[in-house]
């Protein structure tokens, strides 16, 4: 992406992709049924707030992650380029990614700023470039000009920077590798997502990429301290028998053989390297997603089964110049839908391929996080109920019968001096503050409708604020 336009065209095209590949909450959801797992999960849930990032070579051009190189209708490209030429171009982009300015404990502390709790981290994407240190590929940020940097290994910087910040760790891992012989195999043409041959004629092929699967989550798992979460994305990548209309719907074909890995032994491997490790194998429904991850969207309902959101702070999954950041205050309503939804928000940055956060990035973050400061305690440790918001109040529930009532502002609006609601009520003589602060308010209930009075003084100090958080028993 060298201009303005084809960022344009880029963007389009990821929003389109992203439509394609939303997924909500179902009746399929399976809880795990080990101890520790099933206690990883709740402790998950607890935490509402994590960051996801995008980062390695699509950084350098600031293009969509990944995606260019896949041969797909949807994709848009430089058109002067023959598609061979570009693939070679893009895997050659190894020997010009050289982040030297790579600072993870500043992503810690931005995202620590900005009241999160968990960290996703990119170690490989569907283009097979791995952010970590492995034996079984040279295509790595450990095989280029920033081998020789004391952080060479990045994941287990970004790792030890977030764990010192106490987050829970998650490990994203693409399990398509465009990259790899034994997915994309050069004898052939590379029309789509999928594995480039006919699985059934080459067995043994298949069989490698599976040990190579098997070999890369072993070392993530092994060699990287405690990880909580091992995000697994590319869902094409599945028994034949998982797919479903939701995997119809993003329209890439499915060739008629199973792309499964055998989930089975990756898990067991996994869990006897990581006690308790989560597994999420993206829209693949049933043992190994321990909680549904709909992208760039929001369920319409609540669910009580675990859930998270992953949502970008810009447009972009990675870094392009000239993102369109979403406000502080979009986020911050966007988290209080997801959470009274009963689900968790987990939200994409990406850093500049020298390792750097933009300063808006960092902005908006500490916006985000001045306001959970104040409000956490309606987000954190909270769960659903089913009567979860009544118009623009959102509610939420603590320990025992606290409950929360999140009202939220429209941007450039100020409260209102009366706040009411129709649904969770609080109960006769409850006190009901406003999070932030100690006085009581003065509250009724009139024709079934709770009103709230903010003094004169509370109005004035949250006229900017884009969101009010009351607490009340029920």
């Amino acid at each position: 992406m060298k201009n303005f336009c084809i960022i344009l065209l880029l963007m389009l095209s990821m929003s389109a992709f992203s439509q394609n590949t939303l997924h909500q909450t179902s009746s399929q959801y399976q809880y795990p049924t080990e101890p520790a797992v099933r206690q990883k999960l709740e402790d998950w849930r607890n935490l509402k707030f994590g960051m996801i990032i995008h980062w390695g070579l699509y950084a350098v051009p600031g293009i969509i992650e990944s995606w260019q190189i896949c041969n797909e209708d949807w994709i848009t490209r430089d058109s002067t380029s023959k598609y061979d030429d570009y693939k070679k171009w893009y895997w050659g982009l190894n020997s010009q990614f050289n982040p030297t300015k790579f600072d993870p404990e500043s992503w810690a502390k931005s995202a620590k700023n900005a009241g999160m709790k968990y960290v996703v981290f990119t170690t490989k994407h569907h283009d097979g470039f791995a952010m970590f240190n492995t034996k079984f590929s040279d295509f790595s940020i450990s095989n280029g000009p920033f081998a020789t940097n004391p952080k060479a290994d990045v994941a287990k910087y970004v790792f030890d920077a977030f764990r010192k910040e106490n987050f829970m760790i998650g490990a994203y891992y693409s399990k398509p590798d465009w990259h790899s012989q034994y997915f994309w195999w050069d004898r052939y043409a590379t029309p789509d997502r999928n594995v480039n041959y006919d699985i059934r004629k080459f067995p043994w092929r298949w069989n490698q990429f599976k040990q190579f699967t098997y070999n890369q989550i072993n070392e993530l798992t092994s060699n990287y301290g405690s990880i909580d979460i091992l995000w697994l994305d590319g869902g094409w990548v599945r028994p034949l028998e998982t797919v479903n209309d939701e995997v119809r719907s993003w329209g890439a074909p499915i060739p008629p053989f199973s792309q499964e890995i055998d989930m089975p032994a990756i898990a067991n491997m996994a869990r006897k390297n990581q006690k308790g490790l989560l597994m999420v194998d993206r829209t693949v429904h049933g043992e190994f997603e321990n909680y549904r991850t709909p992208e760039q969207s929001i369920p319409k309902t609540m669910s009580d089964t675990p859930w998270e959101s992953c949502i970008t702070l810009g447009d972009a999954w990675g870094y392009v110049p000239n993102d369109n950041f979403k406000t502080s205050n979009k986020i911050i309503h966007t988290l209080i839908e997801v959470v009274a939804k009963g689900g968790s928000l987990l939200l994409g940055v990406g850093p500049t391929a020298e390792g750097t956060l933009l300063p808006v990035q960092t902005e908006r973050l500490k916006q985000i996080g001045d306001w959970l400061n104040i409000n956490g305690e309606a987000i954190y440790n909270t769960r659903a109920i089913q009567e979860f918001h009544d118009k623009e109040v959102f509610f939420t529930k603590g320990q025992n019968s606290t409950h929360f009532a999140l009202v939220r502002i429209p941007e450039g609006q100020s409260p209102e001096t009366v706040i009411s609601w129709t649904t969770n009520l609080p109960k006769a003589g409850s006190k009901v503050t406003l999070l932030g602060e100690i006085v009581n308010l003065k509250w009724e209930i009139k024709d079934n409708t709770v009103q709230v009075v903010l003094p004169k003084k509370l109005l004035e100090k949250y006229k900017s604020s884009p969101a009010l958080a009351f607490k009340f028993e029920k």
